[in-house]
């Protein structure tokens, strides 16, 4: 058992800043409570009225894909990959997630870029741990798809589709036709077998992997402008995914649509140039704008596009553009655990979830202030 006395705890469950002590059982937490009394065999951590809260979640990241080394996010040999996975190319030993860990993140969901329409899949790993394997939550989370000028720009002068707008959008759908139509051939397959019947199915990697978004995989669709927005509303309602919208710059445009679209966005990166024709609208008041709204969002720092060391960083200037100090808290725990669907697992201290936490060196938002100790399952793997 672990005991950590004295926390000026933000449980993300209605406790703000108040005192409180936190026993550890094993990997979870076991109970939260003004006093709790060490008992023999407890270990304890005197977090002296420090700030405490829940382990911080990047929820659309491509740590580990992409450094001095090589560059593993893109696969632009077509704009059709779904039979890809972060999980091949990603490098756990990259000095990024020890900048992740110094910074209070404990989990992060982490995969392709935005070259490819469909680009494969996404995992979900932890910053440290003690084995590779322990690290690795879910080796596949959820299919990634992008709109707008990535694919466009590294097809269209190629003259192949997508070239436009409404190429891209019709592409992807008659993807997904088509893995739909291969599901149902798959299912048709196992049934003949069964019943050892013959089969003439041909197996197919990309629809076999992209098929699964009919299953209940999530996806990640990669859409700045208003318009691509717009087109992944439409796709999400068409094929009845279960989707976010990554980026969404101008979605404080369209916050009465997102609402009614019941969709949960990921905003960012919002520190940063407008050097791109789809983030000219680009403003630091949107997450605030999506908070007076009432409208749920998550915030990445699409890292590396702002390195790891920007996180809070970015938070401060939120703040400091409108948004309140729990809004940014709520988009770096609850909201991001829900985006990467853990919520019932991580981003809040609560019993009976993962104990994932981070004791701050200060106000972590105003000051700038790095963390002390960082709990990852109960275990701690980073202390300053």
């Amino acid at each position: 058992m672990l005991l950590i006395k004295n926390a000026s705890l933000i449980d993300m469950a209605g406790t703000y800043k108040e005192k409180r002590d936190i026993l550890i059982d094993g990997g979870t937490f076991a109970s939260i409570a003004p006093q709790i009394a060490a008992q023999a065999g407890y270990k304890v951590i005197d977090a002296d009225g420090r700030l405490v809260t829940p382990g911080l979640i990047e929820s659309h990241c491509h740590l580990g894909m992409a450094d001095s080394a090589g560059q593993d996010i893109n696969e632009k040999t077509g704009p059709i990959h779904p039979g890809l996975r972060a999980l091949d190319a990603i490098d756990l030993n990259s000095r990024d997630f020890t900048q992740a860990l110094e910074h209070g993140v404990t989990t992060l969901a982490v995969g392709p870029g935005s070259s490819n329409l469909i680009g494969g899949t996404f995992l979900i790993i932890k910053s440290a741990g003690t084995s590779a394997a322990s690290r690795i939550v879910k080796e596949e989370f959820c299919m990634k798809m992008a709109l707008g000028e990535n694919p466009k720009t590294n097809y269209g002068p190629q003259g192949k589709m997508p070239a436009t707008r409404m190429g891209a959008t019709a592409l992807i759908r008659d993807t997904l036709y088509k893995a739909r139509d291969y599901r149902e051939k798959w299912n048709l397959h196992q049934e003949k077998r069964k019943k050892g019947e013959s089969s003439s199915f041909s197996f197919d990697l990309d629809m076999h992997s992209l098929m699964r978004v009919f299953d209940g995989m999530p996806v990640k669709i990669h859409a700045h402008k208003a318009n691509d927005i717009r087109a992944a509303i439409r796709i999400g309602k068409e094929f009845g995914l279960t989707y976010t919208i990554e980026h969404c710059t101008d979605g404080y445009l369209l916050l009465d649509e997102l609402r009614e679209a019941g969709v949960l966005s990921i905003l960012g990166p919002i520190m940063g140039g407008k050097g791109k024709v789809e983030v000219a609208n680009k403003r630091f008041d949107a997450p605030a704008q999506f908070e007076r709204a009432g409208v749920p969002f998550a915030i990445t720092t699409d890292s590396g596009v702002i390195p790891m060391e920007g996180l809070l960083m970015q938070a401060a200037v939120l703040i400091k553009s409108g948004l309140s100090e729990m809004g940014a808290y709520k988009g770096l725990t609850e909201h991001a655990a829900k985006a990467i669907g853990l919520w019932e697992q991580i981003g809040s201290i609560e019993a009976g979830k993962q104990a994932d936490l981070v004791i701050w060196g200060g106000e972590p938002f105003s000051s700038g202030a790095k963390a002390d100790v960082v709990l990852i399952g109960g275990n701690v793997c980073y202390w300053a």
